[in-house]
């Protein structure tokens, strides 16, 4: 970190907030050098205020304005650390008139730093039109990595990382929801999703429905004192979905289809359901093809309520 500590004479046993261009550390007031013109996208805690990089705290207290999703959030962090610069809204819905005046502060050779509440800008916020337009305007662009629940809750869940792919949130209604998850199932990677907790239940529920058996993991208020991290199988987490905490908010980490699972070919799944149809009730068939196979559940039940009618059997 570049920043400069003030004298001992400047300072005191308890500093008042430092000017423009200044920041406290552990008591330590430090002044920050003016930050390098353009956009700084800037990276900030999830939870714990503590994994801020020495890096952002320089670049958010030598910038001329912070760009942020809610001022009240973000003047969380830059009172903690007693930096004053100005805060300006910029989220989902003023970004297209908030563009524009963010663009003017550029040209006039200031900085701009962009957060988001929490994390990495631009996941799931409206920060790339932001840096789309800036790009296009020609200036220039600056990244400080940091925070990240993606990231975060990858390295907790205990699944394969090798290859992941971030979702998102799903679609709140079902119906969509479901027709969504039946495109995510043909994906051979570790899934990440973000989901609220008065939907948490409902998704966990369509997901194991949707995906089949797939190891899983349910992160809960990462980096926060009530820190909670859940793994098992897609079935059992959805199971135990109704009687868990909703408060706080939550990451999905959902693993990749089991290879010989997922290699089954569909006469041998046609015949493993004929098989068991003979002396089974259509759900206990349903229920031992999609362990055998692997398979979504949804699309195991089709199967075989279309072999059950074949038969003559109109179960279910």
């Amino acid at each position: 970190m570049r920043s400069r500590a003030l004298p001992p004479s400047e300072l005191n046993d308890h500093p008042a907030p430092p000017a423009a261009h200044g920041l406290l550390i552990a008591g330590h007031a430090l002044a920050a050098p003016k930050a390098a013109p353009g956009l700084h996208v800037v990276a900030t805690p999830i939870g714990n205020l503590g994994d801020i990089t020495l890096r952002a705290l320089e670049t958010l207290a030598g910038a001329d304005l912070i760009a942020c999703e809610d001022t009240r959030v973000t003047r969380k962090l830059t009172d903690r650390f007693g930096i004053t610069t100005r805060l300006t809204p910029y989220h989902e819905h003023n970004a297209a008139e908030a563009r524009p005046l963010i663009l003017r502060h550029l040209a006039n050779g200031e900085a701009v730093a962009l957060v988001s509440d929490a994390g990495t800008p631009l996941i799931s916020d409206p920060g790339f039109k932001l840096v789309r337009e800036v790009s296009a305007a020609g200036f220039a662009i600056h990244t400080l990595p940091g925070p990240s629940s993606v990231l975060a809750a990858l390295t907790l869940a205990a699944l394969p990382t090798d290859r992941f792919f971030f979702e998102g949130f799903l679609p709140p209604r079902q119906g969509a929801r479901r027709s969504r998850i039946a495109e995510l199932a043909r994906l051979d990677a570790t899934v990440v999703l973000l989901e609220a907790g008065s939907r948490v239940a409902d998704c966990l529920h369509d997901l194991a429905e949707g995906l089949g058996r797939r190891d899983a993991a349910i992160c809960r208020e990462l980096t926060k004192l009530h820190e909670e991290v859940r793994r098992g199988s897609l079935a059992d987490l959805a199971a135990e979905a109704a009687e868990r905490e909703t408060r706080g908010e939550f990451v999905l980490v959902i693993g990749p289809p089991d290879a010989t699972a997922q290699a089954m070919p569909q006469a041998a799944l046609d015949e493993l359901l004929r098989a068991r149809l003979k002396h089974d009730s259509l759900k206990d068939a349903v229920a031992h093809a999609v362990e055998a196979s692997g398979r979504p559940r949804r699309e195991v039940y089709a199967r075989a309520l279309e072999l059950a009618r074949e038969g003559g059997d109109d179960e279910g």
